[in-house]
């Protein structure tokens, strides 16, 4: 092989590896699934809707307007008082039921405390459940599916939307102490 011939072959590997490189860093990172936390009782939202029970039946918007509640015991035993009792879950519901206390859900979506958001101006927006927790209907078991307790995930729905933001919308100004 003659000295030209090298550099032309060299340069073609060098081409082949170097666009390979860019390729693979521009590829799209797969997430692995999300993981659904453990929760004390389980709860089908697919099952539930299925029925034709609304979102606000359960999780209810105080005045502040932040969180979304957690259905009391006693709406659950609305009809889990002879729906399905036979079911260990159902029977550990009747349980906290009984004892008056209330079902220790874990959050699935949450903002930084140094956030403030509220879901009473989302709601007034007619951003839908759908639209931030994702096909919630589809679902047995809820995990955390979009990004929207990042800051990229408001700030692209913002956009989305030509809804304007500063940062004092969102945080509360830091006070420096020099």
């Amino acid at each position: 092989m003659t000295t030209g011939v090298r550099w032309i072959v060299v340069g073609l590997v060098l081409g082949l590896l170097v666009s390979l490189t860019l390729r693979a860093q521009s590829a799209p990172v797969l997430q692995p699934a999300p993981r659904a936390p453990v929760q004390p009782l389980p709860y089908s939202h697919k099952q539930h809707l299925a029925l034709g029970l609304p979102c606000k039946l359960c999780h209810v918007n105080p005045d502040a307007g932040k969180l979304m509640t957690y259905p009391v015991t006693a709406t659950c035993m609305t009809c889990h008082t002879t729906v399905a009792t036979d079911r260990p879950a159902i029977q550990k519901l009747a349980t906290y039921a009984a004892e008056n206390k209330p079902i220790p859900w874990v959050r699935v979506y949450e903002v930084p405390d140094y956030v403030f958001w509220s879901h009473g101006s989302h709601l007034q927006a007619a951003v839908t459940c759908v639209e931030c927790h994702g096909p919630v209907a589809e679902r047995d078991v809820i995990a955390q599916e979009t990004n929207v307790v990042t800051m990229l995930g408001c700030r692209t729905c913002h956009d989305k939307r030509q809804v304007f933001t500063d940062c004092g919308a969102c945080h509360e100004p830091r006070q420096l102490n020099w």
